[in-house]
């Protein structure tokens, strides 16, 4: 399914509904077309559309598209191909509800700690966050979230001939991590005892380059991101990882719950035919664990 991509800055189309009037009697015809206009200019334009798929409880900000909000790049969750063309795991996964939905999913690039925040529904900026989102109490506060699709636990990842076997060996050291994310929380709350320090970059690539380009000489974050990162790059390795028990879901607006029930209908019965398999091996190369 093709995804239409906007960026942060662009502005939202705000979709305007029409009232139906009916006609009481011919004769008052033109007394009734002029009262419809007058009631028209005088409602507020509403901001969201139903979703065309005949789930009239589901809205959406924009007609005939389900607006999924990520951050860039998270491979192999959500990045540009050769092509410049997004796709990824949770890509995949959001096509499945779009097209449940009869409508097309558009991505937005913009800041992870909106759509962690909540704030990106408040602006009607898109339907879904679709950003390999920890679980957490806070976040869940925020927005809704629809049932768990991915098990994650923390990773540190090293250059290959850094030396570094354990993260007793980080002493002394600085450590990369990315901003807002249950990695950085991790690090900085276990900084004092394993005795290094943190540097905070604004997303997953840069962080993982700081290691490559050894301005710092580690980095933690979701083990399945690391672990991708260690494929493309022999020159780094995973050393060890930190069991967390988080989760990653897809979350929404308070004010739209039916849509997270659509998710969790759309993915329970992608498990129960083998689809939400095929995505999960495609991009994972093993078989996904039982729910």
């Amino acid at each position: 399914m093709p995804h239409h991509v906007r960026g942060p800055s662009r502005g939202q189309t705000r979709v305007t509904k029409l009232r139906s009037f009916a006609v009481a009697a011919v004769a008052g015809l033109a007394a009734v077309s002029l009262a419809a206009c007058a009631n028209n200019s005088a409602t507020p334009a509403a901001q969201n559309t139903a979703a065309a798929g005949g789930d009239s409880a589901i809205t959406l900000v924009n007609p005939g598209k389900l607006t999924a909000c990520t951050h860039l790049a998270f491979k192999p969750f959500q990045f540009k191909d050769d092509s410049g063309k997004i796709v990824g795991y949770e890509v995949d996964l959001m096509d499945l509800v779009a097209k449940d939905l009869g409508v097309e999913q558009e991505i937005v690039d913009i800041a992870f700690d909106q759509i962690t925040s909540g704030s990106v529904f408040a602006a009607k900026k898109c339907d879904v966050g679709a950003a390999a989102i920890t679980i957490r109490e806070e976040r869940a506060k925020a927005a809704t979230f629809a049932e768990p699709h991915f098990d994650s636990t923390l990773a540190l990842l090293v250059k290959s001939d850094s030396g570094i076997t354990k993260v007793e060996d980080l002493k002394d050291k600085q450590v990369a991590v990315q901003t807002d994310t249950t990695g950085k929380d991790w690090a900085e709350e276990n900084a004092a005892k394993y005795g290094y320090t943190t540097r905070v970059f604004d997303d997953m690539p840069t962080a993982t380059n700081s290691v490559l380009g050894g301005v710092t000489v580690a980095t933690i974050n979701d083990n399945g991101v690391l672990y991708d990162f260690a494929n493309d790059n022999p020159t780094t390795k995973v050393i060890q990882e930190f069991e967390t028990g988080e989760q990653y879901g897809f979350n929404v607006s308070n004010d739209n719950k039916a849509l997270a029930t659509k998710i969790n209908e759309v993915l329970d019965k992608a498990r129960a035919d083998g689809t939400f398999n095929e995505i999960y091996k495609k991009w994972f190369g093993v078989d996904a664990p039982a729910k």
